[in-house]
């Protein structure tokens, strides 16, 4: 699906959760996850090329192509533009399937291509590669904060004269055997395999784990003279962002660290009125209810109105922070807030308007979106529109 039709479905508050097909789970508790069936790579990519990279690359190749079809350059400075890739786990898939083969047939069976597939950074590689943009070539490599820290370091890259324009590509694939089984051990995912549906209820009293989901998002960062002087339809002006560590645990989140990298986005901002939140709102309890104070904290009596979208596409890890910035560009330019879908039974703890089930008309002026990752790694960015 493009940026048009998976922005109007998620508006509509429609759910991609469904039963994995890609792998047999009769063995597995969790057998739900957001998994793309529509994808053909040997639709972006040269099929010979197809067995060199593994899906998350694909993925976010699909997703540059669009974001660079759509910033429709005629020429740019190739050594001047650069790229900030992120992913979680990159090449999961890949890397499952040669210890597979490693210990069954040997050695000498590993595929040639099994490292450069499976390395989180050949997304910016192969997408460098793709157009031939020279400039610095950035990965992020931390956990489900990764897509807004690319952004992020995108944004830095360019204020500190490293490169005048920068394509930011996040991408995730993780659902196989070991990625469902690997999270399902930790206790982290939704075991409500009979209702996949309603299984990503962020918010909801009842949610009971995230649900894997997989796929890209990409965005062209250019200095608005820039933009302004070739006419390109600009969605929005990155004007802050904040970045944090939690030092607390690897895995369970804090209140602190998101708390912090939210002050220090809306600080940079210069403390706007934000309309809009994308919650990292994952539908585990901890986070949910952690995100929500300190969304209280830092905004007061002013919280802006909240959604998260893992309801309808699952939780896409790595890609996340680039997808869900899309998000928010897109909100503010059809002026419509997307819902959070599955918010049924309202919790105590988490008292805000999370914009539940149905979309919202609004036109708003800036917009934030917030990712937290294991590790304690928290990235938030905000938006305004232009």
């Amino acid at each position: 699906m493009d940026k048009e039709s998976s922005f109007k479905a998620i508006v509509e508050g429609q759910c991609g959760i469904k039963s994995i097909s890609s792998f047999d789970t009769t063995e597995h508790s969790v057998t739900i996850a957001g998994e793309i069936t529509d994808f053909d790579p040997n639709t972006i990519m040269n099929p010979k090329e197809v067995k060199k990279a593994d899906r998350f690359i694909q993925l976010g190749l699909a997703a540059a192509k669009e974001a660079m079809a759509d910033a429709k350059f005629e020429d740019f400075e190739s050594e001047s533009f650069g790229v900030s890739s992120a992913s979680g786990i990159g090449g999961l898939v890949v890397i499952e399937k040669n210890s597979v083969i490693v210990n069954s047939a040997g050695p000498r069976k590993i595929s040639p291509f099994f490292i450069p597939s499976a390395l989180i950074n050949m997304l910016g590689g192969m997408v460098s590669i793709e157009y031939g943009l020279k400039g610095p070539n950035l990965s992020s490599v931390t956990a489900c904060a990764a897509g807004t820290h690319a952004i992020s370091d995108a944004t830095k890259t360019m204020m500190t004269g490293g490169a005048k324009k920068m394509l930011v590509v996040g991408a995730e694939a993780a659902i196989c055997a070991a990625g469902i089984g690997g999270f399902s051990a930790m206790k982290a995912l939704s075991t409500r395999n009979d209702d996949p549906k309603k299984a990503s209820r962020p918010f909801d009293a009842e949610r009971d784990g995230f649900i894997m989901g997989e796929g890209a998002g990409s965005l062209v960062l250019e200095f608005y003279e820039d933009a302004v002087a070739r006419g390109a339809h600009i969605y929005g002006e990155v004007v802050g962002f904040g970045e944090s560590g939690d030092a607390s645990h690897i895995t369970a989140p804090s209140l602190d660290g998101p708390l912090r990298a939210m002050k220090a986005a809306y600080e940079m901002a210069g403390r706007p009125k934000i309309d809009y939140i994308n919650a990292h709102g994952t539908s585990t309890p901890a986070n949910d209810k952690n995100e929500t104070a300190a969304i209280k904290e830092v905004f007061g009596a002013n919280v802006p109105q909240i959604s998260s979208i893992k309801g309808q596409i699952g939780h896409c890890l790595g890609a996340a922070g680039a997808i869900e910035a899309v998000v928010c560009l897109m909100a503010m330019r059809d002026e419509i807030l997307p819902p959070t879908i599955n918010l049924e039974n309202p919790d105590p703890d988490c008292d805000l308007d999370y914009i539940p089930n149905v979309a919202r008309k609004c036109r708003a002026e800036y917009t934030m979106s917030n990712s937290f990752g294991f590790g304690g790694t928290n990235g938030s960015v905000i938006f305004k529109r232009v």
